[in-house]
């Protein structure tokens, strides 16, 4: 084989992966190696190991299986089912739904710092934590948004209140010394939505 033909080989090789490399490297190395995988890797570059095993592969020896799923590195939160626990166990106090019902997201005030500094406080080390920005990844996974809660504000007086008022005193003096008359004391309120949807989503309790 002259270096040309080895180049290209090697080169075609590269392009594939996995099972397929294998596979290539196994079939070259059956029909220009004499199905010897130290030649394969003195003309190619091709580690022996793999080679041998790709051979294997191709006789039937052994069966390729792909795990796919397992590959690459773990979520912190799959890796640490607890972690997401204490994580929506601080959250949680600190949150209000979508006031529209336009979504299922939830609406916290904590960022991902202060989430953190309460993992430790709750014992968890340096080491244990992955880092803030993952922190606010996991965050949004569990579909928390940081948004300031605002705070409810009284109903404003109406330009009525006053003269309202001023007709009950009115009434009252009048009917305080007519032993004919009946006085009875009524508090009436408007009606106000209560739970999660007062004043408009906003939490009067934050």
């Amino acid at each position: 084989m002259d270096d040309l033909t080895n180049e290209l080989l090697a080169s075609a090789a590269k392009r594939l992966k996995g099972s397929q490399r294998r596979g290539f490297q196994a079939e070259v190395c059956t029909k220009l190696c004499s199905c010897s995988p130290r030649k394969a890797e003195q003309y190619f570059g091709w580690g022996r190991e793999t080679v041998s095993k790709g051979l294997r592969e191709l006789s039937g020896e052994i069966e390729v299986v792909a795990h796919t799923l397992r590959r690459g590195r773990q979520r912190s939160e799959d890796a640490n089912p607890q972690l997401a626990i204490d994580i929506r166990l601080i959250v949680e106090p600190h949150t209000q739904s979508d006031p529209e019902l336009k979504s299922l997201r939830q609406y916290t005030n904590l960022s991902a710092g202060e989430v953190r500094r309460e993992l430790f406080e709750k014992g968890y080390s340096e080491e244990e934590l992955p880092s803030e920005r993952t922190i606010r990844d996991i965050l949004n996974r569990l579909n928390y948004r940081l948004k300031r809660i605002q705070k409810g504000k009284p109903l404003k007086k109406t330009a009525d209140t006053d003269a309202i008022f001023d007709n009950v005193r009115a009434v009252h003096e009048a009917a305080k010394d007519d032993p004919e008359t009946l006085e009875i004391s009524v508090d009436t309120k408007t009606k106000v939505s209560l739970g999660e949807y007062v004043l408009g989503g906003k939490n009067q309790n934050r």
